[in-house]
């Protein structure tokens, strides 16, 4: 007992009682009685069926969820139990998922979070490669077998926007495409932060014909193991276990088939995909803020000071509910929004009307902005309330905290959100005449 004890933390921080109390089948428990009001039956049915698999994984592997753990090496297990992505059906692909859109989305966000927020995070980056391969794979063999490598866990996948020399700005690219006669293209360029890209077999990238002319922008699915294809790891402290890399497109040909948009088609798919990219970062921001509060919420209720349990000291049960109450509104906000947006995509057959869609980028922005924030101040102040607990390697708090502090970097800035939202209001009061 002792020596698993030390392969799991470098110290026992935590006594016996409260750390098993901090399970993730209690913190699963926590989490569905407090939405048991606000989901639907089936929505709930379907949350403890991912959480059944979670905790079970976690036992018969005998995860600790230690820095020398390769969380990739349990992407293909998660695929088989389809818990990659929910937000398509996949009948293309024979797998028919019943239970699919943005709001069962969130539900598979919350069960992988709890299980393990770094894992959680790559698996959104594999999401976002899955999205414009679903879009527009055409029927073409070679994309609907990515697609399935990647829905069913083969492989994890990566999508490539941001260049060095622009970061949020995605659409004043440097890299270039070239168009062969044969309809192939050659790519050559630079792309960095991007997550999974070096553990990743197949990639969506990105590339203009013209540099910083959006206007010329195209689409790529390329395969990692071809020629002049370069990837570096670089490593950020926040997400040890997350590899995110550097890229180099050196005369990197992709063959026609392989072309998701052609030139002036790759502005187009990249900002139709910004509302399902920044609603899953909301998701996942959104699910990690439960976590948080989770273990909070069960540390306060446990950890007694001066004879009587922490929860009961006013500034800690006050700043708690707080942070619970905001929580959630904003989860029963964004639930909302993304079972509205399920409904218009059945409702118009699978593809949402372009000016619909368009009008859906502003409120995804909203939700990004505000769940990426909310992330920052609930995942600190809930360690903070745990005290030497909340920081120590004994839960996943650590990895809350460090997770939280780069979610309103990712998928475009605070400040991009912000200006995307400036715009949105701007063009409403055109709207109102006045």
């Amino acid at each position: 007992m002792e020596e698993k004890k030390l392969n799991k933390f470098m110290d026992q921080a935590i006594n016996d009682e409260i750390l098993e109390k901090l399970s993730l089948k209690n913190r699963y428990q926590f989490l569905n009685t407090t939405l048991m009001t606000a989901l639907e039956p089936e929505q709930l049915n379907f949350l403890k069926k991912a959480e059944k698999f979670c905790i079970r994984y976690e036992k018969k592997n005998d995860i600790t969820h230690s820095g020398d753990e390769d969380l990739y090496e349990w992407i293909p297990d998660f695929g088989k139990e389809g818990l990659i992505s929910r937000v398509h059906p996949f009948d293309e692909i024979d797998l028919s998922y019943p239970e699919n859109g943005l709001a069962v989305e969130l539900l598979r966000c919350l069960a992988l979070n709890f299980f393990d927020p770094q894992f959680s995070m790559g698996g959104g980056a594999t999401v976002l490669a899955i999205n414009p391969v679903y879009e527009h794979h055409e029927n073409i063999p070679i994309r609907l077998e990515v697609l399935k490598k990647f829905v069913t866990g083969e492989t994890p996948g990566a999508i490539l926007i941001t260049e060095p020399e622009r970061g949020s700005d995605a659409v004043h690219m440097l890299s270039l495409c070239e168009e062969q006669p044969d309809g192939s293209f050659i790519l050559n360029g630079e792309k960095i932060y991007n997550t999974n890209a070096p553990k990743a077999g197949y990639v969506v990238a990105y590339a203009t014909a013209e540099k910083n002319n959006g206007n010329t922008m195209a689409q790529f699915l390329i395969d990692t193991t071809w020629d002049g294809w370069n990837c570096d790891r670089v490593f950020i402290p926040w997400v040890p276990r997350v590899w995110l890399g550097h890229e180099h497109f050196v005369n990197l040909r992709v063959p026609k088939e392989f072309v998701l948009g052609g030139i002036g088609k790759g502005r187009e798919h990249l900002f139709e995909g910004l509302v399902p990219e920044r609603i899953g970062i909301a998701l996942d921001s959104t699910s990690q803020c439960w976590n948080a509060i989770a273990h909070a919420a069960i540390y306060v209720n446990n950890r007694k000071q001066f004879d009587q349990e922490i929860l009961k000291f006013q500034g800690v049960g006050f700043l708690l509910t707080d942070l619970w109450a905001r929580l959630t509104n904003v989860t029963l906000g964004l639930l909302r929004f993304c079972e509205k947006y399920d409904e218009k995509v059945e409702k118009f057959g699978g593809e949402l009307p372009k000016n619909l869609s368009q009008a859906m980028v502003a409120s995804a922005s909203m939700f990004k902005y505000h769940c990426t924030s909310l992330s920052m101040q609930i995942c600190y102040e809930a360690a903070n309330l745990m005290g030497g607990a909340g920081l120590c390697d004994n839960t996943l708090m650590h990895d809350l905290l460090n997770i939280s502090r780069i979610q309103e970097i990712v998928g475009g800035s605070r400040q991009i959100q912000q200006y995307i939202m400036s715009m949105a209001m701007r063009t409403l009061y055109k709207m109102t005449g006045i």
